[in-house]
């Protein structure tokens, strides 16, 4: 009998089948490394990370930086131990090779002590959002994003201004919904990005995948990566469990 895990890894071959791979390379590269796609994976398959994602709802953490951000999140430490589907998508060997065709780059996977790596973002409460930024990258390479849609019921869109750093180029600003089964991937440190605040009654959950070109991270780096994560992301357990 095939376990969860094994039909999201056909399904997620079948997606990635589905594509245009040509097509949108050159769509990534001329929106600036960024690419969306309004339908990637199927609600069959949504449905059953959602049921992953609903066994390690109760163990989010809540966090606020006043005027920057307000929302939960699991990290990645849970997600590997308790939702194996959703960490063998993150691990999906294809999906890893589609994504690297993309970016034109060989992506790797974040060391196993990254809370990132594989993680989920709850946007549960009146008011949750995130201001404007860039997914910075601490590491020695670059560091891409990928955002799937997995909950929707929310006003809430993620706003996305591309070209910021190429002058070359006139800034371009897009307002997207996160859809389940949508897909988002970008470089982060190229894409300024925001998402706008919950109203009543609304509810938005994103997962997050995070791959990298080269997994080092110098001291500093590392210390100052761990502060953010504890402050604005995954409190200080997240941080006693990655040391």
């Amino acid at each position: 009998m095939k376990t969860v895990a094994t039909n999201i890894s056909e399904e997620m071959s079948e997606a990635i089948q589905r594509q245009d791979a040509s097509a949108l390379v050159n769509s990534y590269q001329d929106q600036g490394e960024f690419l969306s796609l309004d339908s990637f994976l199927s609600q069959g398959v949504i449905d059953d990370l959602m049921e992953e994602v609903e066994g390690v709802r109760p163990l989010l953490n809540r966090n606020y930086i006043p005027k920057h951000k307000k929302g939960g999140s699991v990290s990645y430490f849970i997600v590997k131990e308790s939702s194996p589907a959703l960490t063998a998508l993150y691990k999906n060997r294809g999906f890893i090779e589609w994504l690297s065709q993309l970016a034109g780059e060989r992506l790797l996977l974040c060391p196993e002590d990254d809370p990132h790596a594989c993680a989920l973002y709850f946007y549960t409460e009146v008011g949750d959002h995130i201001g404007y930024h860039y997914d910075t990258s601490y590491y020695k390479g670059a560091r891409y994003t990928v955002l799937i849609g997995l909950l929707d019921n929310s006003s809430s869109r993620l706003e996305c201004r591309l070209h910021t750093k190429d002058p070359s180029k006139e800034t371009k600003e897009l307002s997207l919904d996160t859809k389940p089964g949508s897909f988002i991937f970008f470089n982060g440190d190229k894409l300024h990005h925001a998402v706008t605040p919950l109203g009543e009654n609304e509810e938005r959950i994103v997962l997050t995948l995070q791959y990298v070109t080269n997994p080092e991270m110098g001291r500093f780096n590392r210390w100052f990566s761990n502060m953010k994560d504890a402050v604005g992301y995954f409190g200080l357990s997240a941080l006693f469990r990655r040391t």
